[in-house]
């Protein structure tokens, strides 16, 4: 019971505000990792899982059956689900991958601007271990555990200032590495026609050129960026 109450007393406490300093020189670290080529073939991996979370999550709601979870070790993916081939619920479930980085970006510094810091880093612990059960190859499972670990060490064994800083480079890594995923998809579609990208499924299904569902994801991923800047004070 005690342990219960620690842990609930840590889900609950509220960090204070990162200097404005250190925040923006977070940002920064966080556009390095998305922006300079080395780091990102890296880092990219966890806006996969991120992606094939967002699929997996949406296709259980949305009543279909889901088959499982595989990473690979070039940075995509695949959650395979079964269903009704057609319908809203394969709209959504093929919406969600783009979508889910910047959406559980935004959620992230809404949860920092109310000073959860190290809330939000124990939901990210219970997401992954949520996401683990559902690996079906091994990339996949070393990606999400060398993922958790890292998440796991800062949790419990960094000080406040250090997992504050911490949850704001994972905040602002999704919110950069979701724009980045998009306008890369553009680029491979603009190389290929008739690819199996979520964008290309979607126009199979509902007749809208790939192009505007590319456009969808570009000005979600936007949109989130801009409201996590105002949560977070950053942006007037």
């Amino acid at each position: 019971m005690d342990g219960l109450v620690d842990l609930w007393g840590q889900l609950s406490a509220r960090n204070e505000p990162l200097p404005a300093i250190t925040a923006w020189l977070t940002i920064a670290a966080a556009a390095v990792l998305v922006l300079v080529p080395a780091a990102w073939r890296v880092t990219r991996h966890v806006i996969t899982i991120a992606h094939e979370g967002g699929h997996a999550v949406v296709a259980t709601v949305s009543g279909r059956r889901l088959g499982g979870i595989r990473l690979h070790s070039d940075t995509s993916g695949l959650t395979v689900s079964s269903g009704r081939p057609r319908g809203p619920g394969m709209v959504l479930t093929l919406l969600a991958g783009y979508t889910a980085p910047a959406l559980l970006g935004l959620g992230a510094a809404r949860m920092l601007s109310l000073g959860y810091d190290i809330g939000l880093l124990w939901l990210s612990l219970a997401a992954l271990a949520l996401l683990l059960v559902q690996i079906r190859n091994w990339f996949g499972l070393w990606s999400v555990l060398v993922t958790a670990g890292l998440v796991f060490g800062i949790t419990w064994f960094g000080t406040p200032p250090v997992q504050s800083i911490f949850a704001l480079l994972i905040t602002a890594f999704l919110l950069l590495g979701a724009v980045r995923t998009v306008v890369e998809l553009q680029r491979s579609r603009s190389r290929s026609r008739g690819t199996a990208s979520d964008a290309d499924q979607l126009a199979r299904l509902t007749h809208i050129p790939g192009v505007v569902w590319v456009a969808v994801f570009f000005t979600a991923t936007i949109a989130c960026a801009g409201f996590a800047g105002r949560f977070l004070g950053l942006l007037a």
